[in-house]
């Protein structure tokens, strides 16, 4: 099970750190926040005590109400199950006692200024891409009129060079050689660096470039969600290369099905053309729009207009 650490949290956010600083250690393996809200009134039959617990004005403002020994009772309560961390967001203030507990059980104490809502937004995003379940694999990952492709190929095939002339006509990349795969849902795949490839292309003959020195920020992108997996695959004499395929064909990521389109190779052919071309064309079919559909449609008609 993947895991950060509240460490990761408190540079990620800038968090003031009010207690528990000798703890930020302590792991975090749950993709979304909590607030606590009916457990302060001692409902526990569902409490995930597991995840980062948001403590917003609604939470303090009624711990605030509370008379002393009834504060100590609900927030013991709450803190006995060693959450991995609170976090205290609108930089509120008057959290001595919180302070007091979570010292005495070693549990980080952290406040954000940033409202609550915002706060959560922000954290539930981060957590879901640092948690996500993830994958590599070789290739190269562009981002070509806004949308996220995957180019796969065996070794050699020429998919950092066609990445190359992508980026000449103005594309992004956002991975060469190893692509770091992250399912944040059942939909959505996103594609990244693994910060050691981050903005470099490698190009035989050449050598190592950094896009971004080369070719400016534009050039280069974090990630992406990925939307076609495209294999580059040698010419094949034999091979039907004009067919009108009306059915998608997928490649399963993490079980995420991506739409898989195949493109075999032959000197003087157009490349990255082709794969403007597919990036595209998958566009208008995300708008309803279908070429093949719309071909075959004429087809019928004129054969159903000449009997």
């Amino acid at each position: 099970m993947k895991s950060i650490m509240v460490e990761q949290l408190v540079r990620e956010f800038s968090l003031e750190v009010l207690a528990g600083e000798n703890e930020l250690n302590r792991s975090i393996t749950r993709l979304r926040t909590h607030r606590p809200g009916l457990e302060f009134i001692g409902y526990f039959d569902f409490f995930p005590m597991e995840r980062v617990q948001i403590l917003g004005q609604k939470e303090i403002t009624y711990l605030h109400q509370l008379s002393d020994s009834e504060r100590q009772l609900r927030i013991g309560n709450v803190v006995n199950y060693h959450p991995p961390c609170f976090i205290v967001t609108a930089g509120q203030g008057g959290l001595t006692y919180l302070k007091q507990y979570c010292t005495k059980e070693k549990i980080p104490l952290l406040r954000t200024k940033e409202s609550t809502t915002d706060f959560i937004a922000k954290m539930d995003a981060y957590l879901t891409k640092s948690l996500a379940p993830e994958m590599a694999l070789h290739g190269v990952c562009l981002n070509v009129f806004g949308i996220g492709i995957l180019l796969r190929g065996e070794s050699g095939v020429g998919k950092s060079e066609t990445a190359h002339t992508l980026i000449g006509r103005g594309h992004r990349l956002v991975a060469d050689d190893i692509v770091v795969l992250k399912k944040l849902s059942h939909k959505t795949i996103l594609g990244t660096h693994d910060e050691n490839n981050k903005e470099f292309l490698a190009l035989r003959s050449v050598g190592l470039l950094n896009v971004v020195r080369v070719y400016g920020r534009k050039s280069f992108q974090e990630e992406t969600r990925i939307a076609l997996d495209i294999e580059l695959t040698r010419w094949k004499e034999n091979a039907l290369n004009n067919e009108l395929e009306l059915e998608t064909r997928f490649t399963d990521y993490m079980g995420v099905p991506i739409p898989h389109i195949q493109i075999q190779l032959q000197p003087g052919r157009d490349v990255a053309g082709l794969i403007e071309a597919a990036a595209n064309n998958w566009y208008l079919k995300q708008q309803g729009y279908s070429a093949a559909e719309d071909f075959m449609n004429r087809i019928e008609n004129d054969n159903g207009n000449n009997r």
